[in-house]
């Protein structure tokens, strides 16, 4: 190792050079490489945590460049996924950072292979399905996360210890967080960065084993008006909390809980999950698909009937743009896979 590198890092008292061996041993899972994940991947890797494992189901539009530092124009011209784009950009900032990659849709299964030998989980996500889902993955191995979100210019971060803390469930009874997105109120980089900064500060002192410096607090701020504050959440942990509580029964991991069809957080985006799960062979769907329409990399495939975008993945998911309407959205599909 650069002895260099993480010189003003070690120098901080409360790393020092026992925390930078901790950070350069730790394993960092983030789920969702948007505008957070990618600021916090950044992050983190520049600070030499170990490994860091990314999770994401979208791939690079000219919209995500004015808030996800990761990506380039080439990035959006050639529809890359964004955790392929994140891993290339990642490498070239640190390569003794080992990265690990995945195109997918979070699910209970991938969550439940890797969490286990994770120190710590990120929220990156932009919908509270897949949160919910992280929170009892999180429960169930006792690995602690972070949740963060923002929108506009407000934000929210807020850190969950199994065991210690009230989890997302708990504090959903108590604490408003749906509402506006970033697809339909906006967003500003400012307070990406902002959520990121409280969500990289409170990994860093969970991996190098300062929890007493943790914030303990649910904070929100609001960077355009100037408003900041933090509130004890301590009383919103419920014994019966079927998440948390004392017979937990981590109903967001049961199959009831998993949709098949769902309307992406805020854009008129239609996700289908095709029953029939594994890997889709996209060159075959290539050749079925009139060229003119058709544009392609070893990743996706996105065809274009005029009206509708779709993109289908290789592992078997399609986004269909420019409809919030199920029903159609499936018809649409059909009509192409037959």
């Amino acid at each position: 190792m650069n002895d260099e590198r993480y010189s003003r890092q070690r120098l901080f008292a409360p790393i020092g050079e026992s925390g930078q061996e901790r950070l350069n041993k730790s394993h960092v899972l983030i789920v969702g490489m948007g505008a957070l994940g990618a600021c916090s991947a950044e992050q983190l890797v520049r600070a030499g945590i170990g490994k860091l494992t990314i999770i994401d189901r979208d791939y690079v539009e000219m919209s995500n460049l004015q808030r996800q530092q990761l990506y380039s124009e080439k990035d959006a011209r050639e529809q890359l996924p964004k955790a392929v784009a994140a891993k290339k950009r990642l490498g070239k900032i640190n390569a003794s950072v080992e990265v690990e990659a995945r195109v997918a849709d979070c699910q209970k299964e991938q969550l439940e292979e890797i969490v286990p030998y994770v120190d710590l989980i990120l929220d990156g996500t932009d919908n509270f399905e897949t949160r919910l889902l992280i929170n009892d993955v999180s429960q169930k191995f006792k690995v602690p996360w972070i949740y963060g979100a923002c929108v506009g210019s407000y934000g929210m971060s807020y850190t969950i210890l199994p065991g210690k803390t009230p989890c997302l469930s708990c504090l959903l009874e108590q604490i408003p967080m749906g509402g506006a997105t970033c697809d339909t109120a906006g967003v500003i980089s400012p307070v990406v960065h902002m959520v990121a900064a409280h969500q990289v500060a409170e990994s860093m002192k969970v991996l190098v084993d300062d929890r007493q410096s943790l914030h303990h607090k649910f904070v929100t701020f609001d960077l355009w008006k100037h408003h900041y504050s933090a509130f004890k959440v301590s009383h919103a942990k419920r014994k019966a909390c079927s998440s948390c509580g004392e017979s937990p029964a981590y109903p967001f991991l049961s199959e009831s809980h998993r949709s098949k069809t769902v309307v992406l957080c805020g854009r008129e985006t239609v996700q289908i999950r095709p029953s029939f799960g594994g890997k889709r062979d996209l060159l075959e769907l290539k050749e079925k698909l009139p060229e003119e329409h058709v544009k392609y990399n070893s990743f996706l495939l996105t065809y274009h009937d005029g009206k509708h975008r779709m993109v289908f993945f290789a592992d078997g998911r399609v986004l269909i743009h420019g409809t919030k309407d199920i029903s159609k959205a499936k018809s649409l599909y059909h009509q192409v896979v037959g």
